[in-house]
């Protein structure tokens, strides 16, 4: 039997913190079922490789299409996320790949990483009041000149001036601030997405 590479990070046992319960299998389907009709599912990570990074936290990573699509590239990648059945299907596509089970408020790999990527939403399934834990999380695991990037949805109960009283908090500046994965412009008056863009804030 091939042993797994998922990471031994001690696993979160209160599913009552947790917005909604994943399945894997399901989740997966939704976006096979976009690729077959061709459309660009990698937005995310060649966002990303626009960085040049060496190494990427894929945090909050499901069942693992932004981390594996990264690794194809030469990145080292390591995925998190606090759900066993989306790391499962994770797991049996990319068994080579470092997948850690694991709560984003409450983590630490011991090591830092060129980008810290937030893709899918992942903001918005924290629970209530712990997103500020979660960027603190993240944040420390971004190398000194790297990256931290969340994409998510406006308008959901969690905004941006919060996201940015988050990331300040945490060490961090805002240098960009897109609508899209493809860097369309961001308009504060009609965008109902952002991708923001953190560094590390230098003292």
């Amino acid at each position: 039997m091939e042993q797994s590479n998922r990471g031994d990070w001690p696993a979160p046992n209160d599913r009552q913190t947790r917005r909604t319960d994943w399945k894997g299998d399901d989740y997966q389907a939704r976006f096979d079922s976009l690729a077959s009709t061709g459309v660009d599912m990698h937005g995310e990570a060649t966002f990303v490789r626009g960085f040049h990074p060496s190494s990427v936290l894929d945090a909050g990573c499901g069942t693992g299409r932004v981390a594996i699509e990264l690794a194809r590239h030469g990145i080292d990648v390591v995925g998190v996320d606090v759900e066993p059945s989306m790391l499962g299907v994770a797991e049996g596509v990319a068994p080579h790949l470092a997948w850690v089970e694991a709560d984003l408020t409450a983590f630490d790999l011991q090591r830092q990483f060129d980008a810290v990527i937030l893709a899918g939403n992942v903001p918005l399934f924290t629970p209530a009041g712990t997103q500020s834990k979660m960027i603190e999380c993240c944040a420390r695991h971004v190398a000194p000149g790297g990256i931290l990037v969340l994409g998510f949805s406006l308008g959901r109960g969690y905004g941006l001036d919060e996201l940015d009283s988050n990331a300040t908090a945490a060490g961090l500046e805002l240098v960009d601030r897109f609508a899209t994965w493809d860097a369309e412009p961001f308009d504060p008056a009609r965008s109902n997405y952002a991708v923001s863009v953190f560094r590390p804030r230098s003292e």
